[in-house]
């Protein structure tokens, strides 16, 4: 008993580290691969179904190598020693007593195919559970400010519903299985009872080696009883890992090239050569679309909404790769540079500001650890930020809630781009940087951006013409193409796009930003 109490201890704590370590590799390869992958598989994989593959599926996955792998194992030694026991006693009564193994295979049959049905639907409940309650937990203010409450309570008892249903099925299936495998086992009994018997009366057996049978014919249909058990964390680990090596096995679409060339002193020349792409097939975003932007160039794209302005972008920085044509950066081709090499280069503001949990310096910085405090500290001031986080109480170190939480989006957007500013990038792009800032705010970042895209490649994509009147050159964009190339003046007299697009809104722009601007002055 003494012996066996330490090498029970030492089973179970042996298998639940590695059940842990597999845990620990299979997360880290899952999210190791999920940032490998290009932007489109994201569009067409919701968050939380991800977040299910890293968390509950590996779970899981866990249950089987803790416990269920070991009992597994001992349940087949188990079987494969009384079968051997039972065919050295009487090879006839042990066969006699095996007839009823053909009879169990087929319901086990049954049962496998219909619980690992069950068990795929329950992973796909699941992760539609998670994905539903990601996505409604982050819009809570649109869902109570639209009184949906009643309408997402529905919604969300159809999916929990769904769920509770494929559980049953399951249940419905053990509930079937186990009485049927002590139906035939209690068969097998009468089997050696009734043949044994005549056997021992013949004398061809004894009857200890009936009872000894007996016994076995118990000890052999248990086994069976709890691989059965166990299947269930079996089939529960196949639908998991099924899913799971569907992640891990997707390919990544966008990857760094086998021969990557090398530029060691980027310039900053970029050059569209006749691009067009689609998000989805048949239906390009952008057709025939080629410019130039020259090294310390500022060039600004404008257009309606759709137009495929912020698509430029994406393309430019690689989420996404050309359906026809070529991006060249200082004459190489985006597909030939390896991507840290072509995104190193690169600093984004995006219309939506996104910021980590953690803290203001820990979102400046993102991880690079070169940037020192004084960086961030010029970063911050020359975007007029500075005043803001030095009247927190923790200044640079004050904690940062998921996605911004306690901030203003204006102040997300100034700490995006005093990020932006802090890498010291070659080339900076403005994607709607100033949607959604108030007229004062816009007018502080316009007053440091003259500053800040001195000597530095720019790319600035606006609604607001305010923004991009200074810009050395301006494209304007409609329905993905390239309408119209050049100045702002020279723009306006074309009388084209650009000039309607003047007339709609740059007038009431400019009363709002310069009443701002005659407000400081005059204080």
């Amino acid at each position: 008993m003494l012996l066996s109490f330490v090498l029970e201890f030492a089973q179970s704590f042996a298998m639940q580290i590695v059940g842990q370590k597999v845990m620990y590799d299979l997360r880290k390869q899952i999210f190791a691969h999920l940032q490998r992958l290009e932007m489109s598989f994201f569009d067409r994989n919701p968050v939380g179904r991800l977040v299910t593959r890293a968390t509950t599926d590996v779970d899981v996955l866990n249950d089987l190598f803790a416990s269920g792998m070991v009992a597994i194992f001992g349940d087949f030694f188990t079987l494969a020693s009384i079968i051997v026991v039972m065919l050295g006693l009487n090879w006839k009564l042990a066969l006699l007593t095996f007839s009823v193994l053909p009879v169990i295979a087929l319901v086990t049959m049954e049962f496998r195919r219909a619980v690992r049905e069950s068990y795929r639907k329950i992973r796909v409940a699941i992760a539609r559970i998670n994905a539903y309650l990601q996505e409604h937990i982050t819009g809570m203010a649109v869902l109570q400010l639209f009184n949906r409450e009643a309408k997402s309570t529905e919604e969300f008892e159809a999916i929990n519903r769904t769920h509770m249903e494929a559980y049953k099925d399951s249940i419905l299936a053990y509930g079937l299985f186990y009485p049927a495998v002590e139906l035939l086992s209690t068969v097998a009994v009468a089997i050696i009872l009734y043949f044994g018997g005549g056997m021992t009366l013949h004398g061809a057996v004894t009857v200890g080696t009936v009872i000894a049978f007996l016994q076995y014919s118990q000890r052999f249909f248990r086994p069976i009883q709890d691989l059965s058990d166990k299947y269930n964390i079996l089939q529960a680990a196949m639908a998991s890992s099924e899913r799971i090596f569907k992640l891990l096995d997707a390919p990544a679409a966008i990857h760094d090239p086998a021969k990557p060339q090398t530029l060691p002193e980027p310039r900053g020349r970029i050059e569209f050569a006749n691009v067009a792409f689609a998000y989805q097939a048949g239906h390009r975003v952008i057709e025939g679309v080629s410019f130039t932007i020259e090294p310390g160039e500022t060039v600004a794209v404008v257009g309606h909404t759709g137009a495929g302005k912020t698509t430029l972008t994406n393309l430019l920085l690689r989420f996404y790769d050309v359906s026809d044509g070529a991006i060249l950066f200082d004459g190489a081709d985006l597909r030939e540079l390896r991507l840290r090499d072509l995104r190193r280069n690169f600093a984004i503001v995006l219309q939506d500001p996104f910021l980590f949990s953690g803290t203001i310096a820990s979102n400046v910085r993102l991880g690079s650890a070169w940037i020192t405090q004084d960086a961030m500290r010029a970063a911050a001031e020359r975007v007029n930020i500075l005043g803001f986080i030095q009247s927190l109480p923790g200044g640079f170190e004050e904690p940062v809630k998921e996605r911004g939480a306690t901030l203003s989006v204006g102040q997300k957007q100034l700490l995006s781009f005093a990020r932006a500013l802090a890498h010291n990038p070659r080339i900076l792009i403005l994607d709607e940087a100033t949607s959604s800032v108030d007229p004062e705010t816009e007018f502080l970042i316009r007053e440091a951006s003259r500053r800040l895209l001195e000597n530095r490649t720019s790319l600035v994509i606006a609604h607001r013409l305010s923004t991009v009147q200074n810009a050395s050159k301006i494209i304007v964009m409609h329905k993905g193409r390239v309408r119209e190339v050049g100045s702002h003046q020279e723009l306006l007299a074309r009388r084209g796009i650009y000039w309607k697009l003047y007339q709609l809104q740059y007038k009431d722009q400019e009363t709002s930003v310069d009443r701002v601007a005659d407000e400081r002055v005059e204080s």
